[in-house]
């Protein structure tokens, strides 16, 4: 048996409070440098006005240049990598959940661990929407339903990439409808124009991709996937409103640490990230592009996250 003195004891005592006021005083001096705010879509995109929003007001709190790395592609896998890649202290992730929620589920094998990547806190939940091309004639997801059940394997439909397939998918499995998928390497170079043209019937894709073709009359707007209407478009119901629940999903976006960046630097980004949330300028802006500011903590995004990834493993199985 080791024996310990008990001035080691009392030593030790005195020290631990030392550490942790060390600690503390270190998140509160962070940052030393320039921070990286690492983007999983291009320059010009929603989530991308959103990280520049909040670099500008961050900037001025932490005394230090903020920047945003645009690392668009791969469904995120690009920036996990740069982002985790860095392991400096100074490099933050602000991306969509399914980095860590459905990449580990559609890919056999990833370039990074999904656990080194940290959830800081929500920031905004972009709005997502069901389209029906006009040709259709439907003025309701269920009118929709019930054409497709009409001509099993007959209508067409496509989706942007990312959580809005999932959408879409999860209509097919839980209305048990036979619908034919079109890809495109562009979906807003060529799904747009094809529901305009009524070549698809319907699409699933982000409110403001959408909403100029339908406020020209080229498509009609069924429902929003969001758990609250958007000011874009307030008289579209949400999925729980038009009566099909089970099409909720948070389309989040927040930030990420690394699994080393220490606890209280990760509160304290997360208390700034709320501070900059509540500018009403950041949540005019944010509309403007089809978001609506929605911070969440640390908790609340994994659970965000969580549920994402059940839904999104619920439909991946065969169904019964």
């Amino acid at each position: 048996m080791i024996k310990v003195s008990r001035r080691c004891i009392v030593v030790a005592a005195l020290a631990c409070p030392l550490l942790l006021a060390n600690v503390s005083a270190f998140a509160q001096t962070w940052p030393q440098r320039t921070v990286r705010l690492v983007v999983p879509l291009p320059a010009g995109s929603g989530p991308d006005l959103a990280a520049r929003l909040l670099a500008e007001r961050l900037a001025p709190r932490w005394g230090q240049p903020v920047v945003v790395e645009n690392r668009p592609g791969s469904d995120g896998i690009l920036a996990a990598t740069t982002f985790l890649g860095a392991r400096d202290g100074h490099t933050l992730l602000f991306s969509f959940a399914g980095i860590i929620s459905i990449n580990p589920l559609i890919y056999d094998k990833l370039p990074y661990d999904p656990a080194d990547v940290v959830p800081i806190c929500v920031m905004s939940d972009f709005f997502l929407a069901l389209a029906a091309a006009p040709q259709a004639g439907v003025n309701s997801l269920d009118d929709l339903v019930k054409l497709a059940r009409a001509q099993p394997g007959k209508l067409n439909w496509a989706s942007s990439p990312g959580l809005p397939r999932y959408v879409f998918t999860t209509l097919l499995k839980e209305a048990k409808l036979d619908m034919v998928e079109v890809s495109y390497r562009d979906f807003n170079q060529g799904g747009l124009p094809d529901l305009r043209a009524g070549r698809i019937q319907a699409v699933a894709t982000g409110l403001p991709s959408v909403l100029p073709l339908v406020q020209s009359g080229g498509a009609k707007l069924l429902l929003l996937p969001n758990r609250e209407r958007s000011k874009l478009a307030p008289d579209v119901p949400t999925a729980r409103e038009a009566g099909f629940p089970e099409l909720t999903f948070d389309a989040v976006i927040g930030v990420f640490g690394s699994r080393d960046m220490s606890a209280e630097i990760r509160a304290r980004i997360a208390a700034d990230v709320r501070a900059a949330a509540e500018d009403p300028v950041v949540n005019a802006r944010l509309l403007s592009v089809g978001a609506a500011v929605r911070y969440g903590d640390a908790a609340e995004f994994a659970s965000m996250i969580a549920e994402q990834r059940g839904k999104v493993a619920a439909i991946q199985q065969p169904a019964r």
